[in-house]
């Protein structure tokens, strides 16, 4: 897996773009990052707290993601999110079933205050390996998260987005992109609904 790269950095820049550091906020001409303040560490940590709980999980997955595959596989499960440092970072825990088989996914979220950003970490049970975060954040109930990778050795960029339908329901879609950001394949769609307490 690649690190976060110049051009995934670009696409961060874009899909944050309206953001001002306090320093552009003040007219200073070079930025600097924010004291860790309280007001700082507010401003975004609890931006998963709304997925705090265990959910009911439907899930699609694309074969052969960017190949023109058009087969889909599926799968219900059951997916647990617990806060971590009072709500700066969460762990999510994925187990579903389907005709293809048994997954498990686990994921830590980390906040970094200093950017205001989080970082997305997933590992497959499967494998056991923890990929390079997707690095964004939330606006307007809408959370957009960008890393660049390698899919059969050519470079890509990723793109998953997450979106608050209400308290009870969420939707996450991950896209692939070949051609630098300029069109996306859709490759996992997850629905998630609150399960009974």
């Amino acid at each position: 897996m690649s690190k976060l790269g110049i051009g995934v950095a670009a696409m961060l820049c874009i899909a944050m773009q309206g953001y001002a550091s306090p320093a552009d906020a003040a007219g200073e001409s070079e930025a600097r990052p924010p004291a860790v303040t309280a007001a700082v560490l507010t401003a975004g940590e609890h931006d998963f707290d709304f997925e705090i709980g265990v959910w009911n999980t439907h899930l699609t997955r694309r074969l052969r993601p960017l190949t023109g595959s058009q087969t889909w596989v599926e799968y219900n499960g059951t997916t647990t999110v617990r806060p971590v440092w009072g709500g700066a970072a969460n762990l999510v825990e994925l187990v579903a079933d389907g005709p293809a088989g048994h997954f498990e996914g686990l994921s830590l979220r980390l906040y970094n205050p200093q950017t205001r950003q989080w970082g997305l970490n997933f590992s497959n049970r499967a494998d056991g390996q923890m990929v390079a975060p997707t690095i964004g954040g939330f606006r307007d109930g809408r959370g957009e998260f960008y890393q660049q990778d390698t899919l059969g050795g050519r470079a890509i960029f990723v793109r998953f987005v997450i979106t608050i339908r209400s308290k009870d329901a969420i939707h996450f879609e991950q896209a692939f992109s070949a051609d630098g950001g300029k069109t996306w394949e859709v490759n996992w769609i997850a629905d998630d609904t609150r399960a009974a307490s």
